[in-house]
């Protein structure tokens, strides 16, 4: 099983240098089925048990890109993860550079960890399956160190899951698609991480909130 937590705009390097310590002490061994990403203000460049990765970051080497971060700020810390696609970034771009990020990390062998996820009224109109795969035709479904984030926009950061059966039934259809790694993200907590993860083709879990804390998180990952 994969899990992975998404740190977002939470920590500093000082406090997130503390949570890896205390990660990598009971994590014990190198472990590339954890992955952390902290926000890029507090990328440590000491070695990790976990996978470090990146929320965020342009697909060039470097250059006039005001804000941004290229290939050469992520080779510093060693980072050869990436989030894409995630509902919050969406938002603020478009699938012209979803697909850019892709290939780019692609082309760099990186582990990319891509979001997918539909708004309640495409799951109310019924539409899901047809919108996640649309969000899905721009990438290389075959690529090796792909791993796809089911991450439904009506349960990010609201406290409420998606109904197990819908997660089921989305995990089902993706497994169609492709043979990456399917993990489920969406107010993930210790209430319904079990249940989630008995899910035949669900193979870990993408956590916001409930990671913040490294206690929490390890809870989480021993079950």
């Amino acid at each position: 099983m994969i899990f992975a937590a998404n740190l977002k705009c939470n920590h500093t390097r000082s406090s997130f240098k503390n949570y890896a310590d205390v990660l990598n002490k009971t994590i014990g061994v190198k472990c590339d089925d954890i992955i952390v990403f902290p926000p890029s203000i507090a990328f440590l460049e000491s070695q990790t048990n976990f996978i470090q990765g990146a929320q965020n970051f342009y697909p060039c080497i470097n250059g006039a890109f005001t804000g941004e971060l290229g290939k050469e700020h992520l080779d510093e810390f060693g980072i050869k993860c990436v989030l894409i696609g995630h509902s919050e970034r969406r938002i603020l771009g478009d699938e012209a550079l979803i697909k850019s990020k892709f290939d780019f990390a692609k082309n760099h062998k990186y582990k990319i960890v891509f979001c997918i996820g539909e708004d309640l009224k495409t799951k109310n109109s019924g539409k899901t399956l047809e919108f996640l795969k649309s969000q899905l035709d721009i990438i290389d479904l075959k690529y090796e160190n792909l791993i796809i984030a089911y991450e439904p926009i009506y349960s990010i950061g609201t406290g409420v899951s998606a109904d197990i059966k819908d997660i089921s039934k989305v995990l089902e259809y993706l497994a169609t698609l492709t043979q990456a790694p399917l993990l489920y993200g969406g107010s993930v907590n210790e209430n319904n991480i079990k249940e989630i993860l008995s899910i035949k083709e669900c193979g870990g879990v993408l956590i916001g909130s409930a990671a913040l804390k490294v206690e929490n998180f390890i809870k989480l990952i021993k079950g």
